[in-house]
């Protein structure tokens, strides 16, 4: 297994030297075969994120914005720069989701931003819309709820104006915002809207890029657990909306399993279970998420495991057996996270 590995490792090194000879030998402009290794790559990369731990990721992902910016500080014909800043946009915003995993939500913003500058320069609003929704998530997951609502609706707009799945995270994500401030009628409201836009969907060329800039039917019911997790009353409803998305990604094709959201899905299906006092039902639920090795306990895997250990201080839980392991357990799991397993120095 390890020297598969290392193989696959040595064929994707070699692929970037190719890449960076392509070009260095084209010239100053972009030419047909630069772009179009420029594109498989973000493609392959689009696809291994949720897949594979950032650690594996993290480099070839620094480099190809690198190769991508250097591109752009040239001269392009129009057609080319247009489509150059769209993968620069795309690489952009898989840096920003790999700061938001690795805890560091300022640098998150900051790449996420250079990636909406690339959606306007490319004119393109699926990738506006796309941007305005990751930068949404990751005011979501840094305790930012309401800078979660702005972002969503700022992208509002753009997403009226496109048929890619983007249009789907935006109110998707917005409904998980309002329903941690406590509003749960701008929640269902939301959680609606997104279900009308997921009929309307007709997919773009980011949805072709695949894996993490297309937002698949299972992580959206994920993000409805997300949502109705906190919403008083609503806990049958999440633990539903929870099975059925772990079950939607195990029949998933393996091109659209994502084992981060996965995990945020048995959370919410632990935390729901929890809520509700069935402890034994909840260990259980969490007990594939505790068993990610360090290099998959990304930031959000690591906070939405948190959260079930806040539910299990309540004076009912306190004193119950599983939820005292629970606890323990979680305790040292979240003090190993994914930045524990980056190489030294980088």
């Amino acid at each position: 297994m390890i020297a598969a590995l290392q193989l696959e490792r040595q064929v994707e090194m070699a692929a970037r030297r190719a890449l960076r000879f392509a070009v260095t030998v084209e010239g100053s402009n972009i030419g047909p075969e630069t772009l179009d290794q420029l594109r498989d790559e973000v493609a392959r990369l689009a696809v291994a994120y949720p897949q594979r731990p950032l650690p594996a990721l993290l480099g070839d992902l620094i480099e190809l914005q690198d190769v991508a910016f250097r591109l752009l500080e040239g001269r392009q014909r129009p057609a080319e720069a247009a489509e150059m800043y769209l993968l620069a946009g795309a690489i952009s915003g898989m840096l920003a989701k790999a700061s938001h995993d690795l805890g560091d939500p300022r640098s998150a913003m900051t790449q996420a931003r250079a990636a909406y500058v690339c959606a306007d320069n490319a004119s393109h609003d699926g990738l506006r819309a796309w941007t305005r929704g990751l930068q949404s998530m990751i005011a979501y997951w840094a305790g930012w709820p309401n800078d979660a609502v702005r972002y969503a609706q700022l992208g509002a707009d753009p997403a009226a104006r496109t048929t890619g799945t983007s249009s789907v995270w935006l109110p998707a994500q917005e409904a998980r915002a309002w329903a941690i401030l406590g509003d749960a009628d701008k929640a269902e409201n939301a959680i609606s809207r997104a279900s009308d836009a997921r009929n309307q969907v007709q997919g773009d060329d980011l949805d072709a890029l695949g894996g993490i800039m297309t937002f698949t039917r299972p992580r959206q019911l994920y993000y409805l657990a997300d949502a109705r997790v906190w919403l008083p009353g609503a806990e049958a409803q999440a633990e539903q909306a929870a099975s059925e998305a772990i079950t939607a990604y195990q029949d998933a094709e393996p091109a659209q399993r994502s084992f981060s959201d996965e995990a945020g899905a048995r959370a919410d299906q632990a935390l729901a279970r929890a809520t509700c006092g069935d402890l034994e039902g909840a260990a259980e639920a969490l007990r594939p998420v505790l068993d990610l090795p360090p290099d998959q306990r990304i930031g959000g895997v690591v906070s939405s495991v948190m959260r079930v250990h806040s539910a299990l201080r309540t004076p009912e839980a306190r004193t119950a057996p599983v939820s005292r392991d629970m606890q323990l357990e979680i305790e040292a799991y979240s003090q190993t996270p994914a930045s524990a397993a980056l190489p030294r120095g980088r």
